[in-house]
C-alpha cells in the first residue's frame, strides 16, 4: 500500500513540473521577428541577415542557428535554437515511438537540418542544396514568420504574394466563422 502512494505522489509531482514547465516555457516566448528585407547571396551562397533581425537575436541572447527547407513551401526557414528545440520537443511528443511511419516523419524533419552561425560581419552561409531547393540565385527575400524567419527567392516570394486571393477575405473565411 505504502510503495503505491509513493508511486503516485511521484506521478502526481511529475505532472505538475509538466504543466509548470509549459507555462514557463509559454512565458518566456518573447522573441518576435518582424519585416520582410531583401539582400543578395555572393558567389559562396553569403548573405547578410538583415539587421533589426540580429538585434532581436542579440536581445535575446540567441547564438546559435538552425536552418531547414519548409515543408510546405520551397523557401528555408531559419529558427533560433531555441525555437528549434521547442519544435523538436513538441513534434516528438506527438510521435509514436512505435510507428514506423512516424518515426521517419521526424527522422526527415530532423535530417533536414543544418546549424548555422553568423559570421562576424553577420552573414549567413546557405548550403548549396539549400540554395538550389529553394530556387535562391542571388536576391533573396528575409520575411519575418513570428518567432522565425522565412528565407525566399524574391521572385518566388513576389509571385506568392501578388496572388489573387483577398487576405482580408482569406482570414474572415478562416476565423470569422461564428458557432451557432
Amino acid at each position: 500500500m505504502w510503495g503505491i502512494c509513493v508511486y503516485l505522489h511521484i506521478i502526481y509531482w511529475l505532472k505538475s513540473k509538466l504543466v509548470e514547465n509549459q507555462y514557463t516555457s509559454e512565458r518566456k516566448m518573447t522573441m518576435r521577428f518582424i519585416g520582410d528585407y531583401g539582400a543578395k547571396t555572393d558567389a559562396k551562397g553569403r548573405a547578410f541577415l538583415p539587421a533589426p533581425f540580429r538585434k532581436i537575436l542579440d536581445a535575446e541572447g540567441e547564438k546559435n542557428l538552425v536552418l531547414r527547407s519548409d515543408v510546405f513551401q520551397k523557401c528555408l526557414v531559419l529558427y533560433p535554437e531555441s525555437v528549434w528545440n521547442a519544435q523538436l520537443d513538441s513534434l516528438r511528443a506527438q510521435v509514436n515511438q512505435w510507428n514506423s511511419k512516424q518515426q521517419m516523419m521526424l527522422r526527415k524533419f530532423e535530417a533536414d537540418a543544418e546549424p548555422i552561425e553568423l559570421d562576424s560581419n553577420g552573414r549567413l552561409l546557405i548550403s548549396k542544396r539549400k540554395l538550389q531547393y529553394a530556387g535562391i540565385e542571388s536576391e533573396v527575400r528575409f520575411l519575418a514568420m513570428v518567432d522565425r524567419i522565412e528565407i525566399w527567392s524574391k521572385q518566388a516570394l513576389e509571385e506568392l504574394m501578388s496572388s489573387t486571393d483577398d487576405l482580408g477575405h482569406e482570414m474572415e473565411e478562416a476565423f470569422g466563422k461564428v458557432d451557432n
